[in-house]
């Protein structure tokens, strides 16, 4: 079989990649697959939420996963826990201030292997 090279040059994306893969292999949960998916796609197709969109879609205590960047246009009401690639420093300061709570999506997988009540916003 031939190996297809990555196109990725950042080594953090190809290796959270290989690990979401993995993870979804091991666990056989499909959500690590899909987020693995969309972030195999051009870095301009990735998502860029605000808090605006997260506070309308979550609910309080909840699990969000953003397969990009969010971004700190709105106000979050809610105290809600965000895994993204990439935070700005605007949505981390409102976040920490709602008393949520910002983390890589690596920290994600360690802390929630088997993907259990998480929701992916786009």
């Amino acid at each position: 079989m031939k190996t297809i090279k990555s196109r990725k040059s950042n080594p953090r994306i190809t290796t959270l990649i290989s690990l979401l893969k993995t993870t979804s292999r091991e666990n056989e949960v499909n959500i690590w697959r899909d987020i693995a998916d969309r972030l195999e796609a051009p870095a301009r197709n990735y998502a860029e939420v605000n808090l605006s969109k997260i506070s309308r879609y979550a609910s309080a205590g909840e699990i969000i996963i953003v397969p990009g960047k969010v971004l700190g246009n709105g106000m979050l009401q809610a105290p809600v826990r965000i895994a993204a690639l990439n935070f700005s420093q605007s949505a981390s300061e409102k976040i920490r201030q709602a008393d949520g709570e910002c983390m890589t999506i690596e920290d994600l997988i360690t802390n929630n292997p088997k993907g259990s009540r998480v929701r992916i916003l786009r």
